[in-house]
């Protein structure tokens, strides 16, 4: 799955080139996003880019060979970290940054023609609602939000032991599926996060934005412990099939007076 960056992917924006798009038409792009941050002590950095970008690709490849009109964007690698900045070396980007730069690219894509673009998430703090919600009303064109982690939500209790919120097991898991080597052996925290004192918080039916240095000193919210590549894989294996079926679904219905609704 979509392991060679050094071959040219027709379905790839980043390896194609003009006189193979010249033959094509792209009905949907995929624009994927991640960020820079600490994952816990044991993951690299990248994790949200490096994830997000396997999965981006792996999904159009597959959707591929059933349409050949989807095309995969190179990825957006810094998200909105404000609240990670305690720890070295983490990269943010505001919101406003990030939208303007998803703007511009949708707008270059309706330009060419390109009137169906999923937005591929790989980063919890990354929100994209307000601005599909704007740019629908500016322009006649369709954007989708995929947050790729939660695809596969109703099933996690299948494949995982533990629940995962930042860098536990659901993210050691893919990584040791990815990226086996990336990942430093025997330092990793067990993800103990602090609790709100506040009831409504801790039911969820109030929420904020969490400081990730007053959790813990190691940047993850969840236990690591248990984790497989094995575990990874059928995770990710489920969350590659049900994007790349959207994508397939989404290039081949037209774009009508009721779309994306039926008719």
């Amino acid at each position: 799955m979509a392991e060679d960056a050094y071959r040219i992917n027709e379905w790839e924006l980043a390896t194609t080139n003009l006189h193979r798009i010249g033959k094509r038409r792209y009905e949907v792009a995929v624009l994927p996003v991640g960020a820079v941050e600490a994952h816990n002590r044991h993951l690299p950095e990248g994790q949200d880019y490096l994830h997000t970008t396997y999965v981006a690709r792996s999904c159009c490849e597959r959707a591929w060979g059933a349409c050949e009109s989807v095309i995969c964007l190179p990825i957006l690698p810094y998200g909105v970290d404000c609240n990670q900045m305690s720890f070295p070396l983490a990269i943010h980007v505001s919101q406003a940054t990030l939208d303007a730069m998803v703007r511009e690219i949708i707008v270059s894509l309706r330009h060419h023609g390109i009137r169906k673009i999923l937005i591929l998430n790989g980063h919890g703090g990354n929100e994209f609602k307000p601005l599909i919600r704007q740019i629908q009303c500016d322009m006649d064109v369709h954007v989708f939000l995929c947050n790729w982690w939660l695809a596969g939500r109703d099933k996690y209790a299948e494949i995982f032991t533990k629940p995962d919120d930042h860098a536990g097991q659901f993210e050691t898991s893919v990584a040791m599926a990815l990226y086996p080597d990336l990942i430093e052996p025997g330092v990793a925290g067990d993800g103990a996060a602090r609790a709100y004192r506040f009831e409504a918080l801790r039911k969820g039916y109030v929420s904020t934005s969490r400081d990730f240095a007053k959790l813990n000193d190691h940047a993850a919210c969840g236990d690591p412990a248990e984790s497989t590549p094995e575990r990874g894989r059928k995770y990710l294996e489920l969350v590659i099939e049900r994007i790349s079926g959207f994508l397939v679904e989404l290039a081949q219905q037209p774009i009508d007076d009721h779309f994306p609704l039926v008719p």
